[in-house]
């Protein structure tokens, strides 16, 4: 069955291609769309699809899970193997979240479940073709996907703990592409291009993404660049702090509040996924949620509405959400910290920021970017440039900071070096910093086997001259003082900042400390 009808929508015509194995919702599908100005194909198999896919390309393919001679799913992988641009959306029965998350695994834009809502039905297929209806309809329930993986330029400048005020929706749909976030990720290292890659897959849908890296690697920039290179880009992107909000209030900032509904309530008031109603909700930190928000968050995610506190119903919400952590959600799970529902919900696909040590041929480029940007705040001219032996240092040290701290370090520089030129002298860094490449051989060993190595690099030399030397009388011994002298240097080199040197060499905060404790390493030392 096919038809089609003079386009009721300004724009140009989508053609879309339905297919579901009961002829009554197919007609439910047909109507509803035709009187939004689509064209209308139907088909009520997984073979009439594909044939119907053979024969021409559609705006998008909504389809049942379910159909008589396989699965939708079949011909989401069909299309990716086509490399097709089709946008597609997935019916499943209500309820089943796991066939939601492998519907977006496979390449869904988004998912509904059944008995479809007609109101939400028409407004994910706007949504999946980037049309803004001019009169959005009040829907009984809205798309908020199940939420579901390196870095780049300076992280934005903290804001509030809380949340960053949204821009207004004007001032977001006027957004130069100049100034989106994708424009400011800098770098060409190899793992940059990949963010890049990633990002422009990741954001032609309402995949749940989780990204996952360290502290000061840019994760909300990424988190940004997703949301401006998505079908979302005209509306708001609310970033939020979930570790910086205290827990009893928790509740009222993400989902708001009714007037009357505790003392000080003295008006309505909209929470972070109201505020980000169109658009995308960023949840920062996303571990440190208690495990009791962390219940409420899951619930408002499957059911794609949200309860203000004091109401009595749940409001829809029309919400992509991101989320991004420095923590390990695997081991938190285990460790019963963190809801093992939730993190299946969020992990859908994870894209991994990696530390700025693993890109530092990056560095002299996010450098330039960050004083431009610093010099224009503070109103010097001209700009500051790194000299060769300031960019020589840093290439060597190993950010354990990230990009947030040769952001510091620059704006330092820029305060002490009063010139053009910001010098290696104006950086505040040992010059003997430990060179990257060396950090990069002994992450591939354990510390005692790394010391192993560093301390017998002479006797190859020496073997290698048809000279002997005497092998150690207890092995142990002498690999626990060539690790104690090793981890010496780093504490030294870091002023015995743990962390900075645990990061150095590749160790956890945790596992520098046991060493440290193991060979009686003290501050003093």
């Amino acid at each position: 069955m096919s038809s089609s009808s003079s386009p009721a929508a300004v724009g140009p015509t989508h053609r879309l291609l339905v297919v579901d194995d009961e002829p009554d919702l197919r007609t439910l599908y047909e109507l509803t769309l035709l009187r939004e100005g689509y064209e209308l194909e139907t088909a009520g198999s997984v073979s009439e699809g594909l044939a119907r896919l053979q024969a021409q390309s559609y705006s998008a393919v909504i389809t049942d899970m379910r159909l008589p001679d396989g699965s939708g799913l079949d011909l989401l992988h069909w299309l990716e193997q086509q490399g097709r641009g089709e946008k597609t959306l997935v019916i499943t029965a209500y309820g089943s979240a796991e066939n939601a998350v492998e519907a977006l695994k496979a390449g869904a834009y988004d998912y509904l479940t059944k008995p479809v809502d007609l109101r939400q039905f028409r407004l994910v297929v706007a949504s999946a073709l980037g049309r803004v209806p001019a009169a959005p309809p009040v829907v009984a329930k809205s798309p908020i996907a199940a939420p579901a993986a390196a870095p780049i330029a300076a992280p934005e400048p903290q804001a509030s703990p809380v949340a960053k005020t949204p821009a207004p929706r004007a001032a977001a749909a006027s957004l130069p592409a100049s100034n989106s976030a994708l424009s400011r990720l800098a770098g060409q290292s190899p793992a940059m291009q990949e963010v890049r890659a990633l990002i422009d897959k990741v954001s032609r849908s309402m995949a749940p993404v989780l990204l996952q890296g360290e502290s000061g690697t840019g994760k909300e920039l990424v988190a940004r660049a997703i949301h401006d290179s998505g079908v979302r880009a005209r509306q708001r992107f609310v970033a939020v702090n979930c570790g910086a909000i205290p827990e009893q209030l928790l509740e009222a900032e993400f989902f708001g509040y009714r007037k009357g509904a505790f003392t000080g309530a003295h008006e309505d008031r909209e929470g972070f996924f109201q505020a980000a109603d169109g658009g995308t909700l960023f949840l920062d930190e996303i571990g440190d949620l208690p495990l009791a928000m962390q219940s409420k968050l899951l619930r408002s995610i499957q059911e794609r509405s949200v309860r203000p506190v004091g109401a009595v119903v749940e409001a829809p919400v029309n919400v992509r959400i991101l989320s991004a952590t420095h923590k390990d959600l695997s081991a938190e799970v285990a460790a019963g910290r963190f809801r093992q529902d939730l993190f299946y919900r969020l992990n859908v696909i994870q894209l991994r920021v990696p530390p700025l040590r693993e890109r530092i041929e990056d560095v002299a480029q996010i450098g330039e970017r960050v004083l431009q940007r610093i010099a224009q705040d503070a109103g010097v001219s001209p700009v500051p440039r790194l000299s060769a032996d300031a960019l020589e240092l840093l290439s060597r040290y190993a950010f354990p900071g990230n990009v947030r701290e040769l952001e510091n370090l620059l704006h330092r520089a820029l305060a002490l070096s009063g010139g053009e030129w910001i010098m290696a002298a104006d950086l505040g860094l040992p010059e003997d910093v430990l060179d990257d490449s060396q950090l990069g051989a002994f992450d591939a060993l354990e510390p005692a086997e790394a010391g192993a190595v560093a301390g017998l690099g002479e006797s190859d030399e020496a073997l290698d001259q048809g000279q002997s030397q005497e092998l150690p009388a207890d092995l142990a011994v002498y690999l626990d003082e060539v690790e104690r002298e090793i981890l010496l240097r780093a504490l030294a080199r870091h002023r015995f900042n743990r962390t900075a040197a645990g990061a150095a060499l590749g160790l956890s905060l945790r596992q520098i400390r046991y060493r440290m404790a193991r060979l009686g390493i003290t501050a003093g030392d």
